[in-house]
């Protein structure tokens, strides 16, 4: 689009079918001969066909430049360097495979005389001594003359190609167009919204509420939840930010559009929503609750909240822009939360807090909403009855929290607030200007790669060794350690079918169901290699899924048979294995890890421990992962592995179950010619051992196509075109294709895989007037494959179908402690998860300590009481929610994995689940030491052991509850932004209930029971009941002389006399919560197939 006139294009066909990426390649080529354009681009696997069409070569290895030039002339460039291409060899293979040490050899074009490697130093030293080299050298060491840089035929001559007034009206209507598409986050903040407004409206009704100093608390509390409510409103803002911000820099780097550009419309559109959200609140709360009915007064409120919104929305906005990636946003987005609420004024007034950390009240936008919204309320005319003490009631209730402001401080608050969102809108702005994208390079390179490149002369030994150690691999190449049964898997009539969804029902399809296999018949035998192939959406993978059982959904038709025996799922998952298309793996743990996991969990207890570790050996032999067994998995396309390891490791993982049938989704897709050929290789050494193979593949070489034994071909529709052996130089198939009147015959040396999706087109079969599905239906192929499917149907004489004993390989013993070592491990090597939160928990902790300093024991007044248990309560609550957000994507990694395991019968839900718990137990005890070793002797609490371990009692308990949330919430949702969205409903509902916003005498009746349902309410009531229901000094409590032990009673509902039955019903939370995540991932299973 637009005048480009140069293309850099990466991998461009990667997961396309060969004809495909013909058809791209071949509009490249047109678009650079006829408008003179650059297209530069990087292919992985390009059919010969494909790469006939490119111009000129550029091959590089290991940074430098092996060949730049022609295509015509590569071939004999690499013929002076003594290697030749084989005749049926297609030359991008060739390229890749000739700069191999490992590879090398076989292309030698010398036969008397003896290979040596050539270095890829030594080849780029030859190409620049050749004419073309020299050409290339002599035209970059003229200097670039600048004058030319501007000249009349220049494109443009500004850096942006529009004007200012039209970048800014493009980038506001692109993002409308973004905010309309993304209409249900909005929608579902807002029923959010509406319905944390009907719980606090509900619960400070105004038919409870009084015009008192008691009620004036709860007044004050309610407003501070409106605070907090809309200012954690504004969190999605930063997820979405933070999504988006890749699209920016890529936009920016090309020039779409100035930072300003994209900044200003961001923000100016969610003005209206947080317009429109902050009049719903005040719309449904204000009368309900009884605030002041004047009008001018709810319009007042109405806008420090809207005030309050934008700059929470402005706020996370810019720590989005600022910290760039999720983890570290979110990170931060946790601290900038506490710190509002800390500095606020609410759970400690401002003339409480250490003077030399006064200025933080005065920095936080969160202060100025309670200020403006406290003198709006409660200098109204119904607060000013006077008190014994000559002052109003409402100021009363104002210098209790440290608030008593005159009238003019609500336009102070105001004004800063708009200021803040000014200043967060500025930042945000000059952070996406100056900032560089967040993305880092993905290249990774071993220790001995680093020596190579860095010419030490330990890598040379080191790599005299690497050359001998793939001889030895092969001589053990098909020794397995372990037997395994071989096994025929036949399929006779198999249909399946879909409900027809419903998009295509509103296209005037009439059925009710669609259909996407039809009539597939077959075997596959032991130590056959069979390819699956057909165009994309031909049905590979559904048939794949259908015999591997696989799917969750659909209805399927037909007999399916294991060596003459009906498939029984249970038993067949014990002697299976399957390798998807995407490779899904535990980041945290090693190559061996991942294969001795796997081994232990699904190798039968007969097999000792050494068998199991020397069979391991040979199967990281055998996939040729023996050099990087001691590498870390990672995230795919962030660290770890490549691409191409990845898909051996998954390879490897199914092996190691010594399975007798494997089945692989498209196992080449996203590699290069030479690492596909490794995969394959692995592939044929594990068929040659008698196993059952079969291959979905998209777009393979010569070489690949032919290392197959046999292939099944579907045409779109699931429909069967060919099934029977290949041949030599795939003879079988040709003869078959080109028996058939009016086929096209292939030329010489081009790919058959190619030639035969070509000729089996649907193009083909309209210009042809022809159905190839007909034509094999009616042939002598399917007879011979009908009545060979019929006969391995039947059991052999004596066989006996396959028997186990237990579902699972190990018993449950056995399974929770493999599952618990793995966990053990990745937990440990997960600082993003692990670390950070005992960092948060220590940071927290020490800013309360500070702010909070001694206050533990300075308790005269019930607002002295108010704000250790507003510390408490602060504490108890972020720590918490920080505990629940970082898990919840931590534990949606995990769970992808433990799909794939309990599909595999790897091990049972309640030894996964009891597993996951477990693990979480010591770096919770460790948060909880850290909060009791930095809270107690920095707010100076009363120290004695009981009260000690009470403490300790009640916080481990509350982040275990906040834990094993995240674990329930990922067991009963289908994806992680639901997952989310329900969490932020608990978080408001333990926030409000927790007994601290309002007591719980003075909840409503129709309330009380959400009370006993939140575990944050029995965790404050714990400590509170330990640490303070036994102190029986005297206080002043709303003018009135009481003990401590007393106000606890009456204003909160605490009695001491209940600690143990309080301490009983917290741990019961955690326990319920873990055992209806082990129930959950029992019975549901979200991944729809």
């Amino acid at each position: 689009v637009g005048p480009t006139k140069a293309l850099f294009m990466d991998e461009i066909t990667n997961g396309l079918d060969s004809s495909t990426a013909f058809q791209i390649v071949k509009s490249l080529q047109q678009l650079a001969h006829i408008t003179n354009a650059t297209v530069f681009a990087s292919l992985l696997q390009p059919a010969p066909e494909s790469y006939d069409l490119f111009d000129d070569i550029v091959l590089m290895a290991q940074g430098k430049i092996v060949y730049h030039g022609p295509r015509e002339e590569v071939l004999n460039f690499f013929e002076k360097c003594g290697f030749r291409c084989p005749e049926r060899k297609g030359v991008a293979d060739f390229l890749q495979e000739v700069i191999s040490r490992k590879d090398q050899g076989q292309y030698w074009l010398h036969q008397d005389l003896p290979h040596s490697f050539v270095s890829v130093d030594t080849m780029s030293k030859r190409f620049k001594d050749l004419e073309i080299g020299r050409k290339i050298e002599e035209a970059l060491s003229k200097p670039y003359d600048k004058s030319k840089t501007h000249n009349k035929d220049a494109l443009f001559f500004n850096e942006y190609s529009l004007p200012k007034w039209e970048l800014f009206r493009a980038c506001i209507s692109r993002e409308f167009l973004l905010m309309k598409r993304n209409y249900f986050v909005y929608l579902f903040k807002t029923c959010q919204l509406v319905l944390a407004a009907i719980f606090t409206m509900t619960v400070f009704i105004r038919t409870r509420m009084g015009i008192d100093v008691i009620h004036g608390n709860s007044y004050i509390s309610c407003l501070f939840f409106a605070t907090v409510v809309l200012l954690v409103d504004g969190l999605p803002e930063l997820t979405m930010t933070v999504q988006r911000l890749s699209v920016f820099y890529k936009q920016k780097q090309l020039c779409f559009y100035p930072a300003w550009a994209y900044a200003i419309p961001a923000t100016v559109l969610k003005v209206p929503l947080s317009f429109f959200e902050s009049l719903v609140w005040t719309c449904l709360t204000y009368y309900v609750i009884g605030y002041t009915p004047e009008a001018s007064r709810f319009f007042r409120q109405f806008i420090m909240l809207f005030a309050t919104h934008i700059t929470s929305i402005s706020m996370f906005r810019c720590i989005a822009a600022v910290f760039q990636t999720g983890t570290a946003s979110l990170e931060a987005a946790g601290y900038a939360i506490i710190v509002t609420f800390v500095f606020a004024g609410f759970a400690i007034p401002y003339t409480n807090m250490p003077k030399w950390l006064k200025w933080g009240f005065w920095v936080n936008p969160v202060s100025y909403a309670e200020i403006g919204l406290s003198v709006n309320e409660f200098l109204a005319p119904r607060w000013q009855q006077m008190q014994p003490t000559n002052v109003t009631l409402g100021r009363t209730i104002l210098e209790s929290r440290g608030l008593n402001y005159d009238d003019y401080m609500y336009w102070v608050s105001l004004c800063a607030l708009l200021g803040l969102t000014l200043i967060f809108n500025i930042i945000f702005t000059l952070a996406l200007s100056f900032l560089k994208s967040p993305t880092s390079s993905r290249a990774m390179i071993s220790q001995d790669k680093l020596s190579e490149l860095q010419g030490t002369k330990d890598s040379l030994v080191k790599k005299n060794k690497s050359i001998d150690s793939p001889v030895k691999a092969n001589e053990d190449t098909g020794k397995m350690v372990l037997p395994f049964k071989p096994l025929t898997i036949t399929f006779q009539d198999l249909n399946y079918y879909v409900d027809l969804p419903v998009e295509m029902r509103g296209q005037g399809y009439t059925e009710k169901k669609l259909q996407l296999l039809l009539g597939i018949t077959g075997a596959f035998r032991p130590g056959v290699l069979t390819a699956l192939m057909g165009i994309s959406g031909a049905g590979k993978t559904t048939l794949l899924d259908v015999l591997a059982g696989r799917k969750t959904s659909g209805y399927i038709e037909g007999d399916i048979r294991i060596s003459g025996f009906r498939k029984v799922q249970e038993t067949f998952a014990r002697v299976s294995g399957y390798c998807e298309q995407t490779d899904i793996h535990s980041p945290n743990i090693t190559v061996e890890e991942s294969l001795i996991y796997s081994a232990w969990l699904r190798l039968v207890p007969e097999i000792d421990p050494k068998t199991k570790i020397r069979f391991v050996k040979q199967v990281l032999e055998t996939i040729e992962l023996e050099e990087i067994k001691d590498a870390m998995v990672g995230v795919a396309g962030e660290s770890g592995l490549s691409t191409e390891q990845r898909k051996r490791l998954t390879v490897a993982v199914e092996l190691v179950a010594n399975p007798s049938i494997i089945f692989m989704d498209e196992p080449t897709t996203g590699l290069d010619a030479r690492a596909a050929a490794i995969v394959m290789r692995a592939v044929k050494n594990v068929a040659e051992t008698g196993r059952t193979i079969v291959c979905t593949i998209h777009q393979p070489s010569i070489d690949i196509f032919e290392a197959f034994d046999e292939l099944v071909l579907l045409k779109r529709g699931g429909r069967m075109i060919y099934t029977g052996p290949l041949g030599q130089h795939s003879s079988h198939v040709i003869q078959y294709f080109q028996s058939i009147h009016g086929v096209a015959k292939i030329r010489d040396n081009y790919n058959p895989a190619t030639w035969m999706l070509e000729v089996t087109s649907q193009s083909a079969e309209i210009e042809l007037d022809m159905d190839f599905a007909t034509i094999y239906n009616a042939s002598d192929l399917h007879k011979s494959n009908s009545e060979l499917a019929k006969e391995l149907s039947k059991p052999d004489p004596g066989s006996s179908d396959l028997h186990f004993e237990r579902n699972f390989a190990q018993n449950w013993w056995e399974q929770f402690k493999s599952c618990l070592w793995k966990m053990s491990l990745s937990y440990w090597r997960s600082p993003s998860y692990n670390l950070m939160r005992i960092l948060h928990t220590l940071i927290s902790s020490l800013l309360f300590g500070v702010l909070f300093w001694k206050q533990g024991k300075n308790i005269d007044t019930q607002q002295n009481l108010f704000t250790v248990l507003g510390a408490i309560y602060g504490l108890v609550l972020f720590l918490g929610v920080n505990n629940c957000a970082s898990a919840l994507q931590y534990f949606q990694t995990e769970h992808t994995v433990m799909y794939r395991e309990r599909f595999a019968g790897m091990y049972s839900a309640l030894a996964y689940a009891l597993a996951q718990v477990v693990t979480e137990i010591p770096y919770i005890f460790i948060q909880s030491a850290e909060f009791v070793i930095i809270i107690y002797p920095m707010m100076g609490l009363y120290a004695s052991p009981a009260k000690v371990f009470w403490c300790l009692y009640s916080m481990f308990c509350n982040l275990l509850c906040y834990n094993y949330l995240a674990l329930f919430l990922i067991s009963v949702t289908p994806s992680f932004m639901i997952a989310a969205i329900l969490q932020s409903l608990f978080f408001v509902t333990f926030n409000l209930f927790a007994g601290f916003l309002i007591p719980l005498p003075q909840i409503p009746k129709w309330w009380v029971w959400f009370y006993y349902l939140t575990p944050t309410s029995w965790t404050l009531n714990l400590f509170f009941t330990s640490q303070y229901g036994d102190i029986h000094q005297e206080i002043n409590a709303f003018g009135e002389t009481t003990t401590v032990a007393r106000f606890l009673e009456d204003y909160y509902g605490f009695h001491h006399d209940r600690l143990v039955v309080t301490a009983i019903i917290l741990i019961a939370f955690p326990i319920a919560l873990g055992s209806m995540f082990a129930f959950f991932v029992a019975k549901l299973n979200y991944q729809k197939r």
